[in-house]
């Protein structure tokens, strides 16, 4: 049995690995399948909200450059698809654990059952998943994010996976940025002469050092914050699939 658990792990592990550092979709597929959840497809929504806020803040951080925009979207267009794949695979992680989650999908419950009837359980798509104006509900989630906080403290799960996979994947991408700058000439007449300048020098080693940090701190603060969102939509979705 120990031996089936390992090999199950090793698959699991494996599929991850392929589908986040490979890029091979089918592998998500595959890990839906094995945790019963491929059903539960159109529930998964990740936001993709991660490489707009990394364009924004690397903007803001080259603000002392006349083409900070430029490189901005440069870095855009040459991380987006590594962004967006790290994002559904934590949103997947959070998604798979909150739906396996029977604590807390008993206390969801519980709560639930205050607000709504069965009837209406029966028939209902989304239950918590978006609104949570009601209090009890809002000091619910609140209290699930602050224990969810406290593990990644004590493991620093999503920390570690973030970081290497941004250390792994992205990082090479960043150092080369000057090779995919168009770099704008100007053309400068005087009485004597003419002169045609680059209008801003190539990413200095220092620049290239913060906007690499400044990818990172914001892939995890937004990669938390996903997580904690996707554990939370995976709590409701198992409440639901109760009464379906």
């Amino acid at each position: 049995m120990v031996l089936a658990n390992n090999n199950l792990y090793n698959i699991y592990e494996g599929l991850k690995h392929n589908f986040l550092f490979n890029n091979d979709i089918n592998c998500i597929h595959i890990l839906l399948n094995l945790y019963d959840l491929e059903e539960n497809i159109t529930n998964i929504y990740p936001k993709y909200v991660s490489i707009n806020h990394i364009k924004k803040h690397i903007t803001r951080y080259l603000k002392h450059r006349r083409d900070n925009h430029l490189i901005s979207l440069n870095i855009g267009q040459l991380i987006h698809e590594d962004i967006n794949r790290l994002e559904l695979y934590i949103y997947l992680e959070g998604y798979k654990y909150g739906y396996i989650d029977n604590k807390w999908v008993n206390i969801l419950e519980e709560e639930t059952v205050k607000h709504f009837s069965i009837e209406e359980l029966y028939d209902i798509k989304y239950l918590f998943h978006f609104d949570t104006s009601i209090e009890e509900i809002s000091k619910l989630k609140a209290a699930l994010g602050e224990e969810i906080h406290k593990g990644e403290k004590d493991s620093n799960y999503l920390y570690s996976l973030i970081s290497s996979y941004c250390n792994k994947v992205i990082k090479n991408k960043v150092y080369s940025l000057n090779k995919f700058m168009d770099k704008q000439l100007t053309i400068e007449y005087n009485s004597d002469n003419l002169n045609i300048k680059e209008e801003e020098p190539f990413l200095t080693l220092e620049e290239l050092n913060g906007i690499y940090k400044e990818l990172v701190k914001i892939a995890i603060k937004n990669g938390i914050k996903l997580y904690k969102d996707a554990y939370w939509n995976g709590l409701n979705d198992r409440v639901l699939k109760r009464y379906s």
